[in-house]
């Protein structure tokens, strides 16, 4: 029990640590890669008080349950589905990234430049917000890996409510930069959150 105790933790753990430093190191060399290093400051981390305090009750979701309710984290194949939800989510999150390029950005644009296009092609052919469907299932995912059924569900609801709450702040910009072509790709194209159109 103890054996499978340790190797449990350290796996989960080791998985969910990782997954989180290569998130915000990647997605602060692709911003530095793409506008220039003199451009990007610490907050294309993507750290926040409000991250914090999520990851916090993550891990002390996990370490009550680990130690209280052992069993609880030995399902695997959940787990692992988890895991497999933080590589999609990676993978979806960085082709949006990378295929919008000067157009991505970590703040949403309330004015519109000469050189600002719509991106329609790649993977916004699928989803029109790949940065945000990709972190929304990052974000579960590594609930799901760590079998934190209370954070798993929290961090759903809270993730979900805040894309919501921006992609419609951030349409409100685009249908005024883009007129019908937006329009029209948002009636064509899902948002990749799901229940927001």
């Amino acid at each position: 029990m103890e054996e499978a105790f340790g190797y449990t933790a350290c796996r989960q753990l080791s998985q969910m640590f990782f997954a989180v430093i290569f998130f915000h190191i990647s997605e602060y060399f692709l911003a530095a890669s793409i506008h220039g290093r003199s451009n990007v400051t610490l907050q294309s981390l993507l750290i926040s008080k409000h991250y914090m305090t999520a990851m916090a009750c993550s891990l002390l979701e996990y370490s009550l349950e680990i130690t209280f309710f052992p069993t609880l984290k030995e399902f695997w194949s959940i787990s692992n589905f988890g895991l497999t939800m933080v590589v999609t989510g990676e993978i979806i999150r960085k082709m949006g990234i990378l295929t919008a390029g000067q157009a991505f950005t970590h703040l949403i644009k309330i004015y519109h430049d000469d050189d600002h296009k719509l991106v329609k092609h790649g993977i916004y052919g699928f989803v029109r917000h790949p940065g945000y469907c990709g972190f929304f299932v990052w974000s579960v995912g590594t609930q799901v890996m760590l079998l934190n059924p209370i954070c798993t569900v929290a961090f759903a609801v809270v993730v979900w409510h805040f894309f919501a709450e921006r992609i419609s702040y951030e349409e409100y910009f685009l249908r005024h930069f883009f007129g019908a072509e937006y329009e029209e790709y948002a009636q064509r194209v899902v948002s990749g959150v799901p229940f927001v159109k």
